[in-house]
């Protein structure tokens, strides 16, 4: 019985229905017996039912169960009724779209057919150019911290100092990050001449000798190393040159200042990380600022971009001190995740520049790439700057309207 093609559903049905019984105890091999005078085969009733067109009585239980066996299937038809309608032709006629000079000359216009004029559609997108997804990103950034009092500071020094890039920011010659694994360094020219001499000495000294409360690094400064022209790594060495021009003021106002432009690191290439990239940095100088201050401003700031959630970690950098990583909860990875860094600039740094005692630098920065990445839905970095940027992502790119 179970060799046949419905053999195996039967006995299973019959044995679920109890009309059949298995005694594997049985001299010479299992027997079945039967366990009820009559079967009342129910699915046939039911598929007599479909056939005789009373399908109507069949609950959807039943019938999902029948479809599932595969003995019922569902079929809807539709039928149509065509009738002639008052614009009925056995030709076609093509419609006109437009009205010709040609048409009102020569009259024909009174016998052509013209199409109905949809005054709904939308017109023909003119060819125009359209800001990449950073492009967009960047100018709300920007419009924030316009809004919040800063000035912009000029960036357009691709090529800076070690001097300026790292020495007067009080990072030690001998830090890693000066390495050529890190940093780009220019063969052509090689070396930087115009310094301040008074400020270049005080830095030295701060340096080697220490000073300003501070015992420094107690290591041989070199003027060759500091010499050394390079791609810069930070926009921070813009603040550093903007302080020290607020330093030489015969009075001091407070400022606020804040960039957004490229910076340059040796880096390997991978999906977050390029060789070049966007840093985006604000400055406050003001007397007697505090910790209590930055986290003020940082909560504004962020504020604006739509991010109320943030926490402070303690961290550490060579010119700020203290210094901390600003956290954000992301509520789509339903955890927090790391938006930038910040802290207050080291007396060591700021002091040399002739700056009051009383006067105090906060700062912070983040990445351009990272929050247009997450805006727009993009997983690599190279996909949104380099050879591989799709033109067609650009075009489609909506506006930018960072969430507040």
């Amino acid at each position: 019985m179970q060799k046949l093609s419905f053999g195996k559903i039967g006995f299973s049905k019959a044995m679920s229905n109890k009309w059949i019984r298995v005694d594997k105890s049985y001299e010479g091999g299992p027997r079945i017996f039967r366990t009820v005078e009559s079967i009342e085969d129910q699915v046939r009733e039911k598929l007599l039912l479909v056939k005789q067109g009373n399908a109507a009585q069949l609950d959807e239980k039943e019938k999902n169960e029948l479809k599932k066996r595969k003995l019922l299937a569902e079929v809807t038809v539709k039928s149509y009724w065509i009738t002639k309608g008052s614009s009925f032709s056995t030709t076609i006629t093509k419609q006109e779209a437009e009205l010709t000079p040609e048409m009102i000359a020569t009259g024909s216009w009174k016998e052509k057919k013209f199409k109905p004029y949809n005054f709904e559609a939308m017109g023909v997108a003119p060819n125009c150019g359209h800001l990449h997804p950073l492009m967009k990103v960047r100018t709300q950034f920007r419009q924030i911290f316009l809004e919040m009092g800063f000035s912009e500071m000029p960036t357009n020094n691709f090529i800076e100092s070690s001097f300026w890039n790292f020495d007067s920011l009080y990072q030690p010659q001998q830090h890693p990050a000066r390495d050529q694994h890190d940093t780009f360094f220019l063969s052509d020219p090689a070396l930087a001449h115009e310094f301040p001499l008074e400020y270049l000495e005080r830095v030295k000294k701060v340096h080697s000798e220490g000073g300003y409360g501070s015992q420094g690094y107690k290591y041989d400064w070199k003027m060759e190393e500091a010499q050394k022209n390079i791609l810069r790594t930070h926009t921070t060495a813009v603040s550093a040159r903007m302080l020290y021009k607020l330093a030489q003021q015969e009075k001091f106002t407070p400022v606020k200042y804040f960039s957004i432009d490229r910076v340059f690191r040796n880096e390997t290439l991978d999906a977050t990380h390029l060789a070049e990239f966007h840093q985006i940095e604000g400055v406050v100088a003001d007397k007697d600022l505090t910790l209590g201050h930055l986290m003020g401003v940082l909560h504004q700031f962020f504020t604006k971009l739509g991010i109320t959630k943030l926490r402070f970690k303690p961290a550490y950098n060579p010119y700020t001190e203290p210094s901390m990583e600003v956290f954000s909860y992301h509520e789509g990875l339903k955890k927090w995740v790391e938006v930038g860094n910040s802290g207050v600039f080291r007396p060591e740094m700021l002091l040399p520049m002739g700056l009051p005692e009383d006067v105090s630098v906060i700062a912070w920065g983040l990445s351009l790439e990272r929050p247009t990445m997450i805006k727009y839905g993009i997983n690599n970095i190279r996909e949104l700057v380099g050879h591989k940027v799709n033109l067609q992502m650009v075009y489609d790119s909506p506006i930018c309207r960072l969430d507040s």
